[in-house]
């Protein structure tokens, strides 16, 4: 079977059940806030109360004729409620209800995303702190550059992640509003006290102006932060992917027993989950394009965002939310091998500490640096070429034993030198980001 991506929470959260849920919360709010300006009478909105609800079989058959979900969902509940149901949308057009509850919605899903968010931060957090000491090669451009942590590394990832969240959240407050304006935002059939009553009952900010819609500026606002989010995650999967490759093999995805890596190669262990983060946060990157084409609409409205919406919400929340519970599966059970990282320390003879014998020279042997430059590169290539260990070349040139014996090139070679900050950087971190790992 192959796996799915949705996720529980997000499929209750963007069923057609829910969708219909939030918009008779809008409709009766609405109801209410009309009654306590005497427009509703007090009787009929008891009876309101009482037997409000919709049937979802009853709206399809509604609308496979009106062709209007609005229309098809207010003959429902106003069927159900009897002659008191002439009072529900009264004075709204389409996008009251279909805005303020689209914000209702978008936040109850902001909310699960958020908290498995800072559910997987504080595992990584977690992951880098077990890690802090354990040294591997930096690479840059992908070649070997200096020594690291793999803690530091994953430090590094929660400190994104950290950013990621506060988008979220800023996004989250965006987008915390409602609007019950009318058909062209004016207040004409329904006046600005009832919108700042309904908002107030459904949690939300009135929008300060509004025409017939909530300007996409906020929504888009929310599938960028999201798409930032997947390439956070893109980020931390390609580099799950490339530790995993044969001729490094520092890191690797758990791989359950009975799990087969290739129909035809029975050796292969691939990827496939981080492999599947990254095609996923493509996707999730198409989305926030698209919000932001839904930004610039005809005058007051016209309705080419309203079918993208009703895929890119549900999807881009689904894609992402899977992919950090995917995530979070990788890292819980991923196969760290230290001595594989100390093993491609040692890959390039010595190369690594080029850097620490060039500012030796230059700072504590008053070489020029493009003397001690050149010296250094030049060993460095005859390292490259297989020509023994960078620190047994420079022992063995004149121009550099002259300033450094034995002892004082062993201490040049000492990978602890890159990392004696290591500890530092850790203690910016103290008490930050300390959420459950187990939760969500």
């Amino acid at each position: 079977m192959i796996e799915r991506y949705e996720t529980e929470e997000m499929k209750r959260i963007w069923s057609d059940e829910n969708r219909f849920q939030k918009w008779l919360e809008v409709e009766l709010a609405v109801c209410e806030a009309w009654t306590e300006e005497g427009r509703i009478p007090a009787e009929a909105m008891e009876t309101i109360r009482k037997r409000a609800g919709f049937d979802l079989e009853r709206i399809a058959e509604i609308e496979s004729s009106t062709h209007h979900d609005v229309i098809a969902f207010v003959s429902s509940v106003a069927e159900k409620i009897g002659p008191e149901g002439r009072f529900v949308h009264l004075g709204l057009t389409s996008s009251d209800v279909v805005d303020t509850a689209g914000s209702l919605l978008i936040l109850e899903a902001l909310a699960v995303l958020i908290e498995t968010l800072k559910s997987f931060s504080g595992l990584v957090l977690e992951k880098a702190r077990e890690y802090r000491h354990i040294p591997c090669v930096g690479r840059t451009h992908g070649i070997h550059g200096e020594p690291t942590t793999f803690g530091l590394k994953l430090l590094n990832w929660h400190s994104q992640l950290q950013r990621d969240l506060e988008r979220l959240e800023l996004a989250t407050n965006h987008i915390r509003v409602g609007k019950i304006s009318g058909a062209v935002g004016t207040y004409a059939h329904c006046p600005p006290q009832i919108e700042e009553k309904v908002c107030s009952k459904l949690g939300l900010q009135r929008a300060p102006v509004s025409n017939q819609i909530l300007q996409r500026d906020r929504h888009a606002e929310v599938l960028t932060a999201i798409a930032i989010l997947g390439a956070t995650m893109e980020r931390i999967a390609t580099e799950i992917r490339h530790l995993q490759r044969t001729e490094v093999l520092e890191a690797a995805e758990p791989f359950a027993k009975g799990q087969k890596g290739s129909s035809a190669m029975p050796h292969k262990r691939n990827p496939i989950l981080s492999e599947r983060v990254c095609g996923m946060a493509r996707l999730l990157r198409g989305y926030a394009l698209a919000s932001m084409e839904n930004i610039a609409l005809w005058h007051e409205r016209d309705i080419s965002h309203s079918s993208v919406e009703r895929i890119a919400w549900p999807d881009a929340f689904h894609l992402a939310h899977y992919s950090l519970k995917t995530l979070k599966r990788i890292l819980a059970g991923l196969q760290v091998d230290p001595g594989r990282m100390a093993g491609n320390l040692e890959l390039t003879r010595g190369l690594l500490f080029s850097q620490r014998i060039l500012l030796f020279l230059v700072e504590e042997m008053g070489v020029s640096r493009e003397d001690a430059y050149a010296i250094v590169q030049e060993n460095a290539m005859r390292c490259w070429a297989g020509e023994g260990h960078l620190r047994d070349l420079l022992a063995s040139d004149p121009r550099v034993s002259r300033y450094l014996d034995d002892d004082s090139l062993d201490l040049l070679f000492d990978y602890r030198y890159f990392t004696r900050y290591v500890d530092e950087i850790f203690s910016r971190f103290e008490n930050r980001g300390e959420a459950d790992p187990q939760n969500a």
